[in-house]
């Protein structure tokens, strides 16, 4: 049998075992040597000067040991029914994966390139500012989460589908620590390899998956799916197809609308990405201590009411990069990421307000409402900065003080920065609650208001601005029977696991 031990320990003694084994013993009154024990939760106490571990681990007594299993168990499914999946971000792939459990084919359209090439396409934008919009820092195999910070946790209160994925990322090669740190995170350097491995998983199983294979219409008979029209000269038959194609697929948004179906204008949050230096926010978040090799690189989460309406963090990456995350020409737009060790001195984080549709002009009945406002936004800040992929840059407290900024500490965004007034190009709305958030989070964080911060606009790509709707219990589209929008694309989740999660439900949802 095993029980479940909890309790707080000294950041120093986290990493020693002999202290642990001691620790639990006295806690279960046990003699040292008569349990095994692992770790199951760990998470970091630093509200008080005396940081601590919360931990939490798993004994096992009367010389029992865990029971190792196979966390992802294939069929053969080269004969079976099948399904299309556009997409092969995280939903995509983990409802073939989910396909593949329970012996359905998966077929798999990607617009973008395998991660191999796709890395090409990334060096390019970053170095020449050249956009390809059908291989960017959105689309291409992984999604938006390939290269990203790999952030792994949720708000989802479905544990059973959460541990389900987070096993998943273990079995294709993440490290056993997702299951046990409360914040997991795999890494940029770490994801493109779990991403091939679930993909030659799927196609050894007997699925497909295929690149460069664009969805351009959808085949539509009586309310019923039956086909799929790729790259504007390919047709395939299907009665079912999960639409899994990200919240930057604006394209598929027109085709849906264009063909009369019905899509709802969704809420979304824009505003800024923050750079501070990396020591800057651990020595606030750790009471001074900086450079510590017990302590991971710090993050931070800010929440804040302006004008009854929220601003807050978002996709905070400790040791991270700036990234330019455009999916088209004419556009900026900023996003982050960091490597599996967090190892850049640079922190940053999305800043942003929430936008509900009622705040935009001419919203009702325009279900491209949001889109609209966004495009706008990031059309605003190309060109701003010189319609390159360079983006407008202020100082923090520049900006919080109207004043444009005439020297920068060094930026982590590779194409560049350009010293623009972000108050005379973001929306007076969105720069005024902006600079009312940052005065409060500066009080909540001393030091976090500094000009040694620099703004980098936009961060516009936080969810879908549009909601494409589905029935509640079949999760297909009230108007086409087979057609699943799931996931971020849809507005139904709002990063990898979550989306992984809503692709799983998605697959399950299924009847042949």
């Amino acid at each position: 049998m095993s029980v479940i031990v909890q309790f707080q320990i000294p950041l120093e003694e986290a990493k020693d075992d002999v202290f642990l084994r001691e620790k639990i013993a006295q806690e279960l009154n046990l003699d040292a040597t008569d349990f095994t024990f692992k770790w199951r939760k760990r998470s970091i106490d630093a509200r008080k000067r005396q940081i601590k571990i919360n931990a939490s681990f798993e004994v096992f007594l009367n010389g029992e040991v865990e029971t190792q299993r196979n966390y992802f168990e294939a069929q053969k499914v080269n004969e079976k029914n099948a399904v299309a999946i556009i997409g092969a971000g995280p939903a995509g792939l983990f409802a073939a994966l989910r396909a593949i459990e329970k012996g359905i084919k998966p077929v798999i359209f990607e617009r973008g390139k395998d991660v191999r090439a796709r890395r090409r396409d990334l060096a390019k934008l970053n170095k020449e500012s050249i956009v390809n919009p059908e291989s960017n820092y959105c689309f291409g195999e992984g999604g938006a989460g390939t290269y990203s910070d790999g952030k792994l946790y949720t708000r989802s209160k479905k544990r059973g589908d959460v541990l389900k994925a987070m096993e998943w990322f273990v079995h294709f090669g993440a490290d056993q620590d997702i299951l046990v740190e409360a914040h997991p995170h795999i890494g940029t350097n770490k994801l493109p390899q779990i991403i091939v491995n679930m993909r030659e998983a799927i196609i050894a199983a007997g699925g497909e998956v295929h690149f460069d294979s664009k969805l351009t219409d959808l085949l539509i008979e009586n309310g019923q799916l039956v086909g799929l029209e790729i790259n504007q000269n390919q047709k395939f038959d299907f009665k079912n197809a999960i639409l899994a194609t990200g919240h930057s697929a604006r394209d598929i948004f027109e085709l849906l609308h264009n063909k009369g179906l019905e899509l709802k204008a969704k809420a979304f949050a824009l505003g800024v990405r923050i750079e501070h230096a990396q020591d800057l926010i651990d020595k606030i978040q750790y009471h001074g201590r900086v450079n510590d090799s017990f302590l991971p690189p710090a993050s931070y989460s800010l929440v804040t009411q302006v004008e009854g309406k929220g601003v807050y963090s978002f996709c905070m990456c400790p040791g991270g990069i700036v990234a330019p995350c455009a999916t088209a020409d004419g556009e900026v737009v900023t996003n982050g990421w960091s490597p599996s060790k967090r190892n850049n001195p640079y922190s940053n984080s999305g800043i942003v307000v929430s936008v509900e549709p009622e705040e935009l002009p001419n919203w009702k009945n325009n279900p491209m409402v949001c889109l609209d406002f966004q495009k706008s936004v990031e059309k605003a800040c190309w060109e701003a900065a010189g319609k390159t992929q360079k983006v407008p840059a202020q100082c923090m407290k520049d900006f919080v003080d109207n004043k444009k900024s005439t020297s920068f500490p060094r930026s982590s965004y590779q194409p560049g920065i350009v010293s623009v007034n972000l108050n005379d190009v973001l929306p007076p709305f969105i720069a005024k609650r902006l600079r009312k958030a940052f005065v409060d989070f500066g009080q909540k964080m001393h030091g976090y208001l500094t000009n040694d911060a620099v703004l980098h606009a936009p961060e516009s790509r936080t969810s879908s601005p549009i909601q494409i709707p589905r029935d509640e219990i079949t999760l297909q589209h009230p108007q086409v029977k087979g057609l699943f929008p799931c996931a971020e694309g849809a507005g139904y989740a709002g990063g990898i696991i979550s989306a992984a999660i809503d692709g799983m439900k998605c697959l399950d949802a299924i009847e042949f």
